[in-house]
């Protein structure tokens, strides 16, 4: 019998109870979610992208002569549809050759009267350097947006009792979102979070929400495809959800549609139902004890991957002292060698079930399918995170991935490193 298929990043599986239209529970998924991260208010959206864009109007409301919004090069390409759907232009900033951040030098120099927006970005729960951007920001008068839609629970603080103490990641900025789409922790199979510290701000938002319109059609499908989730996220049942159509996109060659970054410009905007948000605040009462499960997993994880020669471990590099930052782990990021050991352990090993993946297949100009929205932007040099983005693999960091599996796993990765090495020795010698 084949092995079960572990999923690419570790989100919450749901129970029956969760599932019930009534009672087992908290239901007001807003007041959960806001005492739960122990700020004063969130305000909910149907997705992550949406939650942007409502950031993006309420932002555009406050100041219509701003029409530029700065992101990573290297992130989600919905950043890019989002960007454009809102009648603004996107700027590509590079990343550093050492940390998966924006590069300061190159975000100082994109910052102008134009900018409406920079948006550091939390990539994979990993926590980036938010005070930069602010600095950066607020100088010429703009705002942040903290791109935290993989990173609900981290924070910046001290540890105490397994649990850090401080503030949520999403705090820091003007204006913060979370995504509560599939395998980024808690789900409602899509969702947005949006919060904000200035109550002038949290007005912008909800007059911005409160254009967005009820759709039944969306809402129903969502219900459907939730149920579908709470049966199917399970080792066996993600054979047939995940594993199978997985496999028939690598048998195309198309590493796009294998990764999930085939998006279609069209970004469904509507409520989140009630009874969706009834799902949520019910599973949120496990999200804590299972971010410390994962957390305590990823720490013996990461030590031994950073063991092995030539793999890095990509870690926080928001926070600093007191503030020292605690990201999430839905999956464990490594950089290899070279970008021919990437490739050459994603064409052996994705799709076997194992749980390696890619957070993105390209930067943002390189997917060709999103220059319509790019524009001029396309042509940005953005050379290291073309690097980054060529090198990285992430690694499920789901309870799923037993301890003989992560071994096999392990293994893998170090052969791969290890070829790369050899045939780096054996260039240089022939040099």
């Amino acid at each position: 019998m084949a092995e079960p298929v572990v999923p690419p990043t570790a989100g919450l599986p749901l129970g029956l109870a969760d599932l019930l239209p009534w009672g087992g529970g908290a239901d007001d998924l807003a007041s959960a979610l806001a005492q739960w991260l122990g700020v004063p208010a969130v305000q909910l959206e149907c997705s992550g992208t949406s939650a942007l864009m409502v950031a993006l109007r309420a932002l555009r409301a406050i100041a219509p002569q701003r029409d530029e919004v700065i992101a990573p090069a290297y992130t989600c390409p919905l950043v890019a549809l989002a960007v454009a759907q809102c009648g603004l232009k996107l700027r590509l900033c590079d990343l550093r050759a050492d940390a998966l951040d924006m590069d300061g030098n190159v975000l100082r120099s994109l910052c102008s009267p134009q900018t409406l927006a920079v948006m550091p970005t939390h990539l994979c729960g990993r926590v980036a350097d938010v005070a930069q951007a602010l600095a950066c920001a607020h100088a010429v008068g703009a705002y942040v947006i903290e791109d935290a839609a993989q990173a609900l629970g981290a924070r910046l603080g001290t540890l105490q009792g397994g649990s850090p103490l401080g503030e949520p990641v999403g705090w820091q900025g003007d204006i913060g979102f979370y995504s509560l789409a599939v395998g980024k922790g808690l789900t409602t199979f899509e969702g947005g979070v949006l919060l904000a510290r200035d109550e002038r701000l949290r007005q912008a938002l909800a007059r911005a929400g409160e254009q967005v319109r009820p759709s039944l059609f969306w809402e129903l499908r969502r219900s459907v495809e939730l149920i579908a989730y709470a049966a199917l996220y399970r080792p066996r049942g993600l054979a047939l959800a995940y594993g199978a159509p997985l496999k028939k996109s690598l048998s195309r060659g198309d590493w796009v549609e294998a990764a999930g970054d085939d998006f279609d410009d069209l970004i469904p905007q509507h409520p989140l139902g009630r009874w969706r948000q009834r799902v949520g605040a019910r599973a949120l009462q496990r999200l804590l004890a299972f971010l410390q499960q994962t957390a305590q997993q990823a720490a013996c994880r990461c030590a031994r991957l950073a063991a092995l020669s030539g793999v890095e471990v990509v870690t926080e590099v928001g926070g600093e002292g007191a503030n020292k930052a605690h990201g999430t782990w839905p999956v464990i990021l490594l950089r290899l060698p070279t970008a021919a050991a990437r490739d050459a352990l994603m064409a052996q090993h994705w799709g076997d079930g194992s749980g390696l993946s890619l957070p993105f297949v390209h930067v943002l100009p390189d997917y060709g399918r999103y220059d319509h929205v790019l524009a001029a932007t396309r042509n940005d040099k953005v050379d290291c995170a073309r690097d980054w983005a060529s090198r990285l693999v992430a690694v499920s960091n789901s309870p799923w991935l037993d301890g003989a599996r992560f071994e096999r796993l392990l293994a893998q990765i170090a052969r791969a490193a290890g070829q790369a090495h050899t045939c780096e020795m054996a260039q240089s010698l022939k040099e």
